[in-house]
């Protein structure tokens, strides 16, 4: 995939017995109904930044991002669509819009979007900027109240033992001791740093699972080293193959996170073709790539998703 390898794991636990019980015509799902949930950082977030008071480095509100398939900006750090959309697509749902959207939209019997660009595991990670993945779990919850007072108890969880999590987070925690100042990320042994990310992920899973969240999908940890961002930084004197330049930025590789001139350096450049492009900025992948790892985790074989494929979850009863 252009240079760019990420190994794909996924996990499935074994779901409680569900007794059939009936139920008001209004409040029954398809028994084949599968909802997805999504909790993450900028990979997968469709918008949640564009309503929190953030800075704009982590918002994509801006004009040209979302120029490839939506034609406006959607809050998609992409030119297009992110991996869950695509998932959405072949699970047959809905594209999932942000929790946070301020529309009014409460179709959860299809499932939710939490992911918040910039987020991690810790709560320390941008701090105030980001909807950190503890806060994602209480609107989870949340969710779960409102599933209860629209189908039922019985069918809520039925739903959400039925339902795919899927995962994306941890980059930004490996990332930002390097590009903030925050002393507290610092002081910590490499590996105590590590145990932390993957003790508050582990913390997260199980309050899921309490919930009645059974299958699950994670990404692991993307190549950070490949990022326009991170070779921005390291070895700005270089010149690589397109693959390894952004389509949007300025600075070395497009490396610099100028796109859509919404940071602090206001100019930048733009590639003509963003499907040519691994990168569409400084660190996301473009809607075509995004779509080739979306197919790898949709029915990738045993060398990219490990035990189960996104396709055998969502059908599995």
């Amino acid at each position: 995939m252009m240079g760019l390898s990420f190994h794909l794991c996924f996990l499935v636990l074994c779901g409680s017995l569900i007794i059939p019980t009936k139920c008001l015509a209004q409040t029954c799902l398809p028994e084949d109904h599968v909802a997805l949930f999504i909790f993450g950082d900028s990979l997968f977030d469709a918008g949640n930044n564009n309503y929190i008071n953030t800075t704009t480095d982590f918002q994509a509100n801006v004009w040209p991002y979302g120029e490839t398939f939506f034609k406006y900006p959607t809050g998609r750090p992409s030119d297009g669509r992110l991996i869950p959309d695509f998932i959405a697509e072949y699970a047959k749902l809905p594209l999932t819009p942000p929790y946070l959207h301020p529309a009014g939209y409460h179709r959860y019997t299809d499932g939710a979007n939490f992911a918040s660009s910039g987020a991690g595991a810790l709560v320390e990670t941008h701090p105030g900027f980001v909807i950190d993945l503890n806060t994602q779990l209480k609107y989870f919850k949340n969710v779960e109240t409102m599933l209860k007072r629209k189908v039922g108890e019985t069918q809520a969880k039925k739903l959400l033992s039925r339902a795919v999590y899927l995962i994306n987070i941890g980059g930004n925690d490996y990332l930002a001791p390097f590009t903030t100042n925050s002393s507290v990320l610092r002081s910590y042994s490499p590996q105590e740093y590590v145990d932390m990310v993957i003790g508050n992920l582990t913390t997260v899973i199980k309050e899921i699972h309490k919930k009645g969240g059974r299958k699950f999908g994670f990404l692991s940890v993307a190549p950070l080293g490949f990022f326009p961002y991170t070779k921005a930084l390291i070895a700005p004197g270089n010149s690589f193959k397109e693959g390894k330049m952004a389509c949007c930025g300025t600075g070395p590789y497009r490396g610099i996170p100028s796109c859509g001139g919404k940071r602090s350096v206001k100019e930048y450049e733009l590639c003509g073709n963003a499907s040519e492009y691994l990168f569409f900025d400084s660190i996301h992948p473009s809607e075509k790539t995004n779509e080739q790892l979306a197919k790898l985790l949709w029915n990738g074989n045993l060398d990219v998703t490990w035990p189960y494929n996104l396709k055998a979850l969502i059908e599995h009863k």
